[in-house]
C-alpha cells in the first residue's frame, strides 16, 4: 500500500505534512539571515549607511526592541521579554507545522516555515548580542521606512501567507 495518502511522513502519522522539508526551509531562512548580518557586521560601523538604489540604502543598526525598535529605549528589560516570546512563538509554529494535514496546506506549510526560520534568526542575535542587527533601509525624500533585515522580511512574508491561508484559501476549502 504506497498511495500517496498512505506514505508515512518522517517523524509523523500518514496524515500529516512531511514537515522536514518545511524545517529545511525554515533552516535556510536562518542561514542567509545569519550570513547577511555576519557581512554587514563585518563591512560596516555601527549606524554607517551605504546607498544602493536612490530608495534603498544597507545600514548598520542594533535594535534592541521589537518590531519598529518598539521598546528599544527601555532599560534592557525588553531584550528578556522579546526573547522568551521568540522561544513561545517559535515552539507554537513548530508544533503548528508539525500538525498539519498531509494535503492542501503547502502555502500555510510555507508561511509557518518562513516564520519559524524568521523568528529563530532575531532570536539567535538577541541571545548572542542582546540586540537584533538591522541593515536594510527604505526611504524616498525625507521618509524612510525603518531599518529591517531578512529574519523581519521572512516573517512579514510568513504570517503574509498564513493570513491569506486562513482567509482565503479556507472559504473555498469549506465550500468543498
Amino acid at each position: 500500500m504506497t498511495g500517496e495518502g498512505s506514505a508515512t511522513p518522517a517523524g509523523g502519522s500518514g496524515g500529516r505534512i512531511a514537515w522536514g522539508g518545511w524545517l529545511l526551509v525554515s533552516l535556510l531562512v536562518i542561514a542567509a539571515d545569519q550570513f547577511t548580518k555576519l557581512r554587514v557586521t563585518e563591512a560596516l560601523e555601527l549606524y554607517e549607511r551605504v546607498p544602493v538604489l536612490p530608495f534603498f540604502d544597507l545600514v548598520r543598526l542594533h535594535n534592541t526592541g521589537a518590531a519598529f525598535s518598539f521598546l528599544a529605549g527601555a532599560s534592557g528589560w525588553q531584550n528578556w521579554l522579546f526573547t522568551a516570546v521568540a522561544v513561545v512563538v517559535s515552539a507554537a509554529v513548530f508544533w503548528w507545522l508539525t500538525r498539519l494535514p498531509r494535503k492542501g496546506r503547502d502555502l500555510l506549510a510555507l508561511g509557518l516555515a518562513l516564520l519559524l526560520g524568521g523568528a529563530i534568526g532575531n532570536l539567535i542575535d538577541r541571545l548572542l548580542y542582546g540586540h537584533v542587527v538591522d541593515f536594510l533601509l527604505l526611504h524616498y525624500q525625507g521618509w524612510s521606512w525603518p531599518a529591517f533585515n531578512l529574519a523581519d522580511s521572512a516573517i512579514t512574508g510568513g504570517v503574509l501567507l498564513v493570513l491569506f491561508d486562513g482567509l482565503v484559501l479556507d472559504r473555498y476549502r469549506n465550500r468543498s
